[in-house]
This record gives structure tokens, C-alpha cells and sequence, in this order.
């Protein structure tokens, strides 16, 4: 049987959050959400290890799953992108309009970090990561026989939109870890999840030359499938207890970001993070495609294969800030940031230094950003699909910042313009974690309801 810890009270003053400052929730929430009792675990869930505060670890069988589950999720927002050739050939599309696919996925995705995850706050978890998973699966099935591009852009919307299941399995995962084991497991399922962005590409583009790209979705359809499944008789019903409506719940969101400092800092070093990679994963095609590399697309492909890093270090960072480490850690992350910039602009015609730059990059990058979530998952407890919704969206929007610019960037004045920019997001990140380790304890001192 699954126990989970008794949510302590804070004083936060948001609708759905218990201990509110102001007047009371009229709502009633107990004191203890979230907490499973024997009628909540289903008879076909694996036994999972009791988890409190002090409690023994989480099964290490239910975290793999998780982070399994998390890679499958999110891949099917990546699938598309070495597809484009073939399905701007199969439609007779133009580069501008094929491209638009990704534009639709992410747009999907946009929406559902908004309105879908926070839903992870007010409904059962397990029935909705398995909606959400039979959701994703209809959108696959669906882009694998549309007969015209514009279905396929509505398609995409849905495989989007769906695919923030990830993130809402990342958040189930925080809420089943212990207080001693929560950054570890974070880091963990996250590493899953990078893990699955990599293989996503080189799985969909093997496949696809082999079999065209509907056997792709065909094929990414049934795993989604299959994989709803495996989620419905393994995972805990969790759910908590939250009387609320769910217009409430969505301004709820912002209401937290409004109340908690370390949340907008730890999104502000998202945003810089995801920045500065989009930043490099923008252009590099461009710089790989001329002198002195001319490289074709599939060899510029394996280039991502380079990103493992980061799926290493997601389980280092996370146990670091297990260890109360996260200061140093977001010091360390932001200076490989900058580093790896200047080494992408002095070494940008010697191969050696670019993969060792771009190593260094997405060391930094997956690392701070793990190191972001294993502090906001220490916030509100009862809220952490809510308060990974505020961080979501700045980390999305940051992301969105960095491959505009780094595109513009790009064309007006070449490779050492987009180095420039992602130095500066690397720049500007530095700078505010010094800041937050001499400020840090004030910070802290202000952030309400931290649990």
C-alpha cells in the first residue's frame, strides 16, 4: 500500500492550496491530500515502497517505468522533425508549410502546458496520464493517414498536446518520492525523457527511410497504445483532494507564480537554459551544412546523438540537489553555459571543439534545469502540477526566444552572432546565480509555504 506524506500547511493565499493567508478556501481542502488510502491503490498495482518524509524509497521498478513512460511521451513531439523531406514530398508542400508541422506541435504543446497540466491538481492522476497517453495515441494514428497537410497540422496539435503527459508524470514522480530521494527521482525520470527526445529523432529517421513516414506514426501509435496500457495496471491511484473548480485551478497558476520568488527565479533560469540550447540547436545545421563540413542531414542528425550527455547528467544533477547543493550547482551549470559559447565561436571550424562545446552545453543546460525542478518540487506540495505549469511555460517561452533570435541572428550576421546571443543567456544567468548565493537566505525567508 501507498501512503503519501500529509501536505504541511503554508500560508500562500492561493485558491486549491491549503494554509491560505487570506480568507478561508471554501472549498475545505483537509490537511492531508494526497494521500492514497488502501481502497485508492488498485489490486493490480505493483506494491510500491511506502513513501513520507521519513519514509523508505520509492520501488525502483515504478521510477523506471516512469521515466520509460516519460521518453515514449515526449518523443512523439520529436518524431516529425526528420520526416519533413518526405512529408513535404508526399504533399507537394513548400519548406515554409512542411515546417509548419512543428509549428502546430508546438502550439499543441503551449496549450497543454497551460490548460492540461495543471488539471494533474484536480483530477486522478493514473486516469489521466492514461487519457492523455490514448489522446497522444489518436493523434499518431490519425497523422498516419491523413490525406492532406492541413489534417496532418491538426493532428500535430493533438500529438502535442498530448505529449505533456511527460511532464505530468514527472510532477506524479515528485509527489510518490520521499523528501531525502525527490531530486534523485526527478533527475531520474527526467533523464528518460531527454533520452527519448534523442531517440526519437534517429528511430523516426532510420524508420522512416526504411518503411516512409506513415509507418512512423503507424508504429509510434501503437507504442502510445501499448504503453496506456502498461500505465493503467502499474501506476498508484493518486489524487489530490482538492475541492476546486477547474477555473480556479488555472488561476491558481498564475496566483502561485505571483507568490513565489524561488518558482519566478527558477523559471527565469529555465527560460535563460532553454534559451541559449535553442540558440545553438537553431543554427548548427546551417553552420554543419557549409565549409568546412558539408554535411548531409543524416550526418548532421547524429549530431543529437551527442545530447546522452545530458540524460547523464540529469541523474547527477538531481542527487546533487538531493544534497542541498543547488547553489553551487546552478553556479557551476551557468558558467558551462557561457564556456561552451566560447568555445563554439573560436572552435567553430575544428570538429573537436564543437562536440566537446556542445557536450558542454547540454551539460549545463539539462543540469540547471534539473536543478530548477528539484527546488520548485519542493513548493506546495498539493500543487505541483501547477507550479511545474508556471515553469513549463517561462522554460517553453525562453526556448521560443532563443531560436527566433538565433535564427535572425544567423542570417543578419552569421555563426558568431548566435554565439554571442547564447553567451549573453549564459552571461545573464551567471550573473543571477551569484546573486541568489549571497541573497539566497532572503529569498528563501520571503518564498511562502515552501514545503
Amino acid at each position: 500500500m501507498l501512503r503519501m506524506p500529509d501536505a504541511r500547511r503554508g500560508a500562500s493565499g492561493v485558491p486549491g492550496v491549503p494554509g491560505s493567508s487570506g480568507a478561508p478556501d471554501p472549498a475545505g481542502v483537509p490537511a492531508a491530500a494526497g494521500v492514497p488510502t488502501d481502497s485508492d491503490v488498485p489490486s493490480e498495482a505493483p506494491a510500491t515502497s511506502r513513501t513520507s518524509s521519513r519514509g523508505r524509497r520509492m520501488d525502483s521498478r515504478l521510477v523506471l517505468l516512469l521515466a520509460v513512460a516519460t521518453g515514449v511521451a515526449v518523443a512523439s513531439n520529436y518524431y516529425v522533425q526528420p520526416l519533413l523531406p518526405t512529408i513535404r514530398h508526399t504533399f507537394g508542400a513548400g519548406a515554409g508549410a512542411a515546417g509548419l508541422i512543428v509549428t502546430a506541435a508546438q502550439i499543441g504543446y503551449a496549450a497543454g502546458l497551460l490548460f492540461l497540466l495543471p488539471l494533474g491538481d484536480l483530477l486522478e492522476r493514473r486516469r489521466l496520464v492514461v487519457t492523455m497517453s490514448l489522446v497522444t495515441a489518436l493523434g499518431l494514428v490519425g497523422a498516419a493517414i491523413v490525406p492532406s497537410l492541413d489534417l496532418l497540422y491538426v493532428a500535430a496539435v493533438l500529438i502535442g498536446a498530448g505529449s505533456v503527459v511527460g511532464q505530468i508524470l514527472v510532477a506524479f514522480g515528485a509527489s510518490l518520492a520521499s523528501d531525502d530521494e525527490r531530486g534523485k527521482v526527478v533527475g531520474t525520470v527526467m533523464s528518460g525523457l531527454f533520452i527519448g527526445i534523442l531517440l526519437a529523432r534517429t528511430a523516426a529517421g532510420f524508420l522512416g527511410a526504411l518503411l516512409g513516414w506513415r509507418a512512423v506514426y503507424y508504429v509510434a501509435g501503437g507504442l502510445a497504445l501499448v504503453l496506456a496500457a502498461v500505465l493503467r495496471k502499474a501506476l498508484p491511484r493518486y489524487r489530490e483532494n482538492l475541492n476546486i473548480s477547474y477555473p480556479r485551478v488555472l488561476v491558481s497558476v498564475f496566483a502561485i507564480f505571483r507568490e513565489q520568488p524561488i518558482l519566478r527565479r527558477r523559471s527565469l533560469y529555465g527560460a535563460l537554459s532553454f534559451a541559449a540550447f535553442s540558440a545553438l540547436w537553431t543554427s548548427l545545421a546551417f553552420l554543419l551544412a557549409g565549409s568546412p563540413y558539408r554535411y548531409g542531414s543524416g550526418t548532421i542528425g547524429l549530431f543529437g546523438l551527442v545530447g546522452v550527455a545530458g540524460a547523464v547528467m540529469a541523474t547527477v544533477a538531481g542527487r546533487l540537489a538531493d544534497r542541498g547543493l543547488q547553489a553551487v550547482m546552478t553556479i557551476a551549470t551557468s558558467s558551462a553555459i557561457l564556456v561552451s559559447f566560447v568555445l563554439l565561436w573560436v572552435g567553430q571550424n575544428q570538429l573537436g571543439v564543437l562536440l566537446i562545446a556542445i557536450v558542454l552545453l547540454d551539460l549545463g543546460c539539462q543540469g540547471l534545469h534539473i536543478t530548477n525542478q528539484s527546488e520548485i518540487y519542493q513548493l506546495l506540495p498539493q500543487a505541483r502540477s501547477r507550479v511545474n505549469a508556471g515553469y513549463m511555460t517561462s522554460y517553453f517561452i525562453g526556448g521560443t526566444i532563443g531560436s527566433v533570435g538565433s535564427a535572425l541572428c544567423y542570417e543578419a550576421f552569421g555563426w558568431h552572432a548566435v554565439c554571442g546571443l547564447g553567451a549573453g543567456f549564459g552571461a545573464v544567468a551567471l550573473g543571477l546565480a551569484t546573486g541568489e548565493r549571497r541573497f539566497g537566505r532572503r529569498l528563501a525567508a520571503a518564498s511562502p509555504a515552501v514545503a
